[in-house]
C-alpha cells in the first residue's frame, strides 16, 4: 500500500493549502512591487518620501514641494512604521525626514537608519531644530536643514541633491564672474582664493533670483520663499543681507553689476 506523502496525512492537505496560498500572497506582492518600481520609473519628476510628525507642517511643507513643477509625487508619513511601508512598494528620489519624527529618542536618526538598513539608498535631507547634533556619518548620503525652514534654501538643496544622484554633478548657476554652488553654500571666482561661503540665507535669495530667469524679484515674495510663511520677517531683514552679499559679491557695493536693485525688489544682472 502506498505511504501518503507528508502533507497528505491527517491535516495535510490543509496543511499543503495554506503553504501554497502563503506562497502565492507572496509572489503576487513582489510582482505588486516590481510592476510599482517599473511605473515610478516612467513618471516624470522626482519621487519625495516625507517623514514629519507634525501634521499641520507636514501638509504645509508638502503642498510647497507638490507646487514645484520640477518635482514628481511627494508622498507624506508620520511615522517610522509608515515609511518603511510606503518605501517598500514606492522608489523615491530623496528623503526628507524631520528629526522629532518617530518612535524613541533618536527620533528622525532612527528613521533614517532603519531607511538604511532596509536597503533604501536615496539621499537624506534632515530637518533639526537649533542645537541638534550632526548626522551621523555612517548614514550615507546625508544634509541638514535647520529648522524654521527656509523653503528657497530647502528647495535649492533638494534639487541639487536629486541632479547629483542622476549622475549630473551638484546644481549650479552662473552669476556674474562666480559659479553658484547652492548645495555648497559657495561662489567659486575665477583665479585661486576667489571662493566665498554664503550663509544659508543668502544661499536661499541667489537661489531664487537665479530661478526668476534675470527678472526682478519683488521683496515681499523673496522673504516669504527664504524665510518662509509667517516668519515675521520685515524687509529691512532681507535689505541687510542684500548688503551683505554685495559686500562680498561686488568689485563696488555702492555701484553694483550683478545683484542690482529693480522694481521694489532684485533681480541679477546679465
Amino acid at each position: 500500500m502506498e505511504r501518503p506523502r507528508p502533507c497528505e496525512g491527517p491535516g495535510g492537505r490543509a496543511a499543503r493549502a495554506s503553504l501554497c496560498t502563503k506562497n502565492t500572497s507572496a509572489m503576487v506582492s513582489r510582482t505588486l512591487r516590481k510592476e510599482r518600481r517599473v511605473q515610478q520609473t516612467m513618471t516624470s519628476g522626482k519621487r519625495l518620501l516625507l517623514v514629519v510628525e507634525d501634521d499641520s507642517f507636514r501638509r504645509a511643507l508638502g503642498e510647497q514641494l507638490r507646487a514645484q513643477e520640477d518635482f514628481g509625487p511627494v508622498d507624506e508619513v508620520t511615522s517610522l512604521a509608515q515609511a518603511l511601508e510606503r518605501a517598500a512598494t514606492a522608489v523615491f528620489d530623496l528623503l526628507l525626514v524631520d528629526l522629532g519624527a518617530g518612535e524613541g529618542a533618536g527620533g528622525g536618526e532612527t528613521v533614517c537608519r532603519a531607511l538604511r538598513e532596509a536597503g533604501i539608498e536615496a539621499p537624506l535631507v534632515l530637518l533639526a531644530g537649533p542645537g541638534a547634533p550632526p548626522p551621523p556619518t555612517d548614514l550615507g548620503p546625508v544634509e541638514r536643514v535647520d529648522k524654521p525652514v527656509r523653503l528657497g534654501a530647502l528647495l535649492a538643496l533638494l534639487r541639487a541633491r536629486m541632479k547629483a544622484k542622476e549622475g549630473g554633478g551638484e546644481e549650479s548657476f552662473i552669476v556674474g564672474p562666480y559659479r553658484f554652488q547652492p548645495a555648497d553654500k559657495m561662489l567659486v571666482g575665477p583665479g585661486e582664493g576667489r571662493s566665498l561661503r554664503l550663509t544659508e540665507k543668502e544661499t536661499g535669495i541667489l537661489a531664487f533670483l537665479c530661478r526668476a530667469g534675470g527678472k526682478a524679484v519683488d521683496r515681499e515674495t523673496l522673504l516669504h520663499e527664504v524665510w518662509g510663511y509667517g516668519a515675521g520677517i520685515t524687509t529691512h531683514t532681507l535689505e541687510t543681507h542684500i548688503y551683505r552679499l554685495r559686500r562680498k559679491m561686488e568689485a563696488d557695493p555702492v555701484k553694483a553689476r550683478v545683484l542690482l536693485t529693480e522694481d521694489g525688489g532684485y533681480r541679477l544682472g546679465s
